[in-house]
């Protein structure tokens, strides 16, 4: 039987944000369903508006999420204990524009956001426009740190490095998305983005486990 060494790479790179993502959540509530439906068209339509208003296309405005559900109150009756009293519908819309990093533009949507009567509300992603390339850097980073790792143990070991035999990999999705904490007071939006910033680098991280044969 051969003799094997198993070693795992830990790969890391970083890389600067170029894209913004913006997730806007809108939401209605009426006791009627129709009447629940047509408000939240209503705002959909209204934060529309307001972003192709500062130079934004309507079709970049992407719906990723609707749900319709039912709320109830908890009501005390009569004998002491607790029923659900029907209360309404409540519809909610996740929205997501994304363009490449330009704080201006930034500026731009964020400002029109804050005064559309819709009031959504929104977080802010960095992340990168396209990941392959700094994903498949991780993947090689991984390999050579495995390689490295191997070569100086079967060095320690007295042992020569053979070929490889394998390799076991997840495949699992690794976030692209700067750590930058970007909160905007809802008082002052705009004043939040009164100045140019650079967000911080996207780190991203990945394993993958190699398996060698090794010979004296």
């Amino acid at each position: 039987m051969n003799k094997t060494i198993t070693v795992t790479g830990n790969g890391k790179v970083s890389a600067r944000p170029d894209y913004v993502r913006l997730t806007m959540s809108l939401e209605a509530k009426d006791r009627q369903y129709d009447k629940a439906m047509d408000m939240a068209a209503n705002k959909i339509e209204q934060l529309d508006a307001c972003l192709v208003a500062v130079g934004f296309e309507k079709s970049a405005i992407k719906t990723t999420s609707f749900q319709v559900r039912t709320e109830y109150d908890n009501v005390r009756d009569k004998y002491g204990g607790y029923k659900q009293v029907f209360k309404g519908y409540a519809v909610g819309h996740n929205l997501q524009l994304e363009f490449d990093l330009d704080t201006k533009r930034l500026a731009r949507a964020l400002t029109a956001i804050a005064q559309c009567v819709a009031e959504p509300h929104i977080s802010i992603d960095f992340t990168l426009k396209d990941p392959t390339e700094v994903r498949d850097e991780v993947l090689k980073a991984a390999a050579e740190n495995a390689r490295r790792k191997a070569l100086v143990l079967c060095e320690a070991a007295g042992v020569t490095l053979g070929d490889l035999l394998s390799i076991n990999y997840s495949w699992g999705e690794i976030k692209v998305s700067s750590r930058t904490d970007f909160v905007l007071s809802e008082a002052a939006p705009v004043m939040a983005m009164a100045f140019d910033f650079e967000p911080e680098d996207i780190d991203l991280t990945d394993t993958a486990t190699f398996v060698w044969e090794i010979h004296k």
